[in-house]
């Protein structure tokens, strides 16, 4: 993925403020059970990496959701902040709180195999399934 951008954003609230140094020019769809839960839908996110700053951290509260990964959202507002992968500190922010995402195109749906009937997004892009994003991205289990 292209990673050129600048990216600015912040809770509902605006108690939290982030500053992302890299922000992917693609974004993605995670249609697994745990983020459907997280955000009611489909979560949908942009890659940023490790550079990033937030702003009014006594205000996140993380929740460790799996063993490589943890979420983190607004503790006033309930916005979510963040997926984060644990070992390489890699965020994934939500494509909805950015100042600009103008520009930014559909690129990859994960976990296409446990996507419900309900809804489709029309876009072509990627898709991974259960097996091929472990395959791909998993740390192994200790």
């Amino acid at each position: 993925m292209s990673k050129t951008r600048v990216g600015k954003g912040s809770c509902l609230c605006g108690s939290v403020q982030f500053d992302a140094g890299e922000v992917s020019q693609s974004f993605g769809a995670c249609h697994c059970e745990i983020c459907r839960k997280w955000v009611g839908g489909p979560f949908m996110s942009v890659s940023c990496g490790s550079d990033i700053k937030f702003t009014g951290k006594e205000h996140i509260t993380v929740y460790d959701s799996s063993q490589w990964a943890e979420r983190g959202f607004c503790n006033k507002c309930g916005t979510g902040l963040f997926y984060k992968l644990k070992e390489k500190n890699f965020y994934h922010i939500p494509v909805g709180i950015l100042e600009n995402s103008e520009g930014l195109k559909f690129g990859v749906q994960y976990f296409i195999d446990q996507k419900p009937e309900y809804y489709a997004f029309l876009n072509e892009t990627t898709t991974l399934t259960k097996a091929e994003i472990f395959a791909k991205f998993a740390p192994p289990l200790k």
